[in-house]
């Protein structure tokens, strides 16, 4: 089996995954994994696609359609083989009042001590009552073998007081 990287973003529309999909399903691919939503009128995703080996380059051919019709543009990357962590893995809670920089502070730091971020996920929302906007992040992090939970902890609590936000690693 093939294991193909598909991002797509197009004007946000019903009918969209669908024509994905079938395109997918057309092939024989199996839609394993996707993290996929609206932003600002437009529609974006990430798909993890395995598909037989004989097909995947008819697959991707078979993709451009999309962006001709003006429904997603899609780029295609072949995967590679997910590697393994020996290190721990940690969930970051972030929440506090938005502000430009926040993402960049918490990834240089994480980036300072190798730790990977495996996934996340950032929203801004209005906050209840105070007025303003809060930013809200969920991450899972991978660190490696020689990382503790408690220095990670110490490095981010310094991080929170200096950004005034929440942050809970567990």
């Amino acid at each position: 089996m093939t294991t193909l990287v598909l991002t797509v973003i197009g004007d946000d529309r019903s009918g969209l995954v669908e024509a994905l999909s079938s395109v997918v399903a057309r092939h024989h691919g199996n839609w394993e994994r996707s993290r996929m939503a609206e932003l600002a009128g437009k529609f974006a995703g990430i798909v993890l696609v395995s598909v037989p080996d004989g097909n995947a380059e008819a697959l991707t051919a078979d993709l451009a359609p999309l962006s001709a019709q003006g429904l997603l543009d899609v780029t295609v990357e072949r995967g590679a083989p997910e590697r393994r962590s020996d290190g721990a893995r940690f969930s970051l809670h972030l929440l506090g009042t938005d502000q430009p920089g926040i993402i960049r502070e918490i990834s240089a730091a994480l980036a300072a001590r190798s730790v990977s971020i495996a996934e996340l996920r950032t929203e801004t929302r209005e906050a209840p009552m105070a007025g303003g906007m809060l930013f809200e992040a969920d991450a899972l992090l991978e660190a490696p073998h020689g990382v503790s939970g408690d220095d990670l902890r110490a490095v981010l609590e310094d991080l929170a007081t200096a950004l005034m936000v929440d942050i809970e690693l567990e």
